[in-house]
């Protein structure tokens, strides 16, 4: 083990964060209403920050939360995108006021459109003292924590309630592998918990086994571990760093290349293996630059929208990335915006 989660707490493999997500959020609500009774299901609110993914949105449409009581907290580009422990108890502290119920927070370590990094022990402070359950999303970002440089990005996780990280997104595993530990599993079963006359079994029954369908929205399941296993057996801990370390050297160099460049500028601090860029001449050519480059069909990149700016975002994260195809991309992206330039 890499690192470790003490107490009562246990994991399970979903398909993906967006199960994560729906399974923890029921398990929250229903706390709640067996708190309060479940003629207040309509004033429980949820908190995330406006990069947090959609999932979190769909998990809350499922799960049954008032539209209107899910929370998206601003973030700002000086703030790195990130979600600041005042706007949380600052919305807390509204919704209060108006007779609401805070319920849940989802947290993120390496944002899709950004990677951005919330500040878990911070905003886990601020949960504590409304009794809200904390889940962090490090779908993405949770991988490169294997490596003792990055592991700060977790500082206060042993706060949280559930942590999700998807091996398919960095750790050189399949899809759909998402892995889901909660503090509390009882939360989880008493929520999910079905057992009909033809699903009980002795082993189950004398709690000899852990009966993963009280863990999940379905019942049956895959044997997904083995094949997770089987990746960590292969590559070991040292080469699945190995293959971090290199994703995020190559994407430190690409952003030095971006930064030789007067014609471009990164928008975003690089925190892993994400740069997100602009094409500064002319701002509006950065959507024809993008479509130009995946028009090519030798490089690939998508786009987000962050703070008010369209920017380009290009990952490194294949099995077989190398350096020339980074300057390979380097060179294309600069061909367009040679050509961008004289149109």
């Amino acid at each position: 083990m890499v690192t470790s989660l003490s107490g009562t707490g246990g994991g399970v493999i979903q398909n993906t964060t967006s199960e994560a997500v729906l399974v923890t959020l029921v398990a929250a609500r229903d706390r709640a209403l067996g708190v309060h009774g479940i003629d207040f299901l309509s004033k429980l609110a949820v908190y995330a920050s406006d990069q947090t993914h959609s999932t979190f949105s769909k998990a809350c449409r499922i799960a049954g939360i008032n539209p209107a009581n899910i929370r998206s907290l601003p973030t700002s580009v000086e703030g790195g995108f990130a979600l600041s422990p005042a706007v949380l108890r600052s919305a807390v502290e509204e919704d209060l006021a108006a007779g609401l119920i805070p319920l849940y927070l989802c947290t993120t370590v390496g944002t899709t459109s950004t990677t951005a990094v919330d500040p878990i022990g911070a905003l886990a402070d601020v949960a504590r003292d409304y009794g809200v359950w904390v889940h962090v999303d490090c779908a993405y970002g949770g991988s490169a924590c294997i490596c003792p440089e990055f592991r700060h990005h977790l500082n206060g996780v042993d706060l949280v309630d559930s942590v999700s990280l998807s091996p398919h997104k960095w750790l050189l595993s399949y899809l759909d592998c998402c892995c889901l530990w909660v503090k509390q599993p009882g939360s989880l079963v008493r929520a999910l918990s079905t057992n009909p006359e033809y699903l009980k079994n002795k082993p189950s029954e004398s709690s000899s086994v852990v009966d993963f369908k009280d863990w999940q929205v379905g019942t049956g399941r895959r044997f997904k571990s083995l094949r997770l296993w089987l990746v960590m057996r292969s590559y070991g801990l040292a080469n699945l760093q190995s293959h971090i370390r290199s994703d995020v050297r190559m994407a430190r160099m690409f952003e030095r290349l971006v930064r030789s460049d007067p014609r471009f500028e990164v928008t975003v601090p690089r925190l892993f293996s994400l740069v997100c860029f602009r094409f500064v001449p002319k701002r509006r050519a950065n959507r024809r630059l993008l479509d130009w480059v995946n028009g090519t069909g030798r490089a690939f990149m998508t786009h987000t929208v962050a703070g008010g700016k369209f920017m380009l975002r290009f990952a490194v994260g294949a099995t077989l990335t190398e350096e020339r195809h980074v300057l390979a991309a380097w060179k294309l992206i600069k061909e367009g915006a040679d050509g961008l330039e004289r149109s």
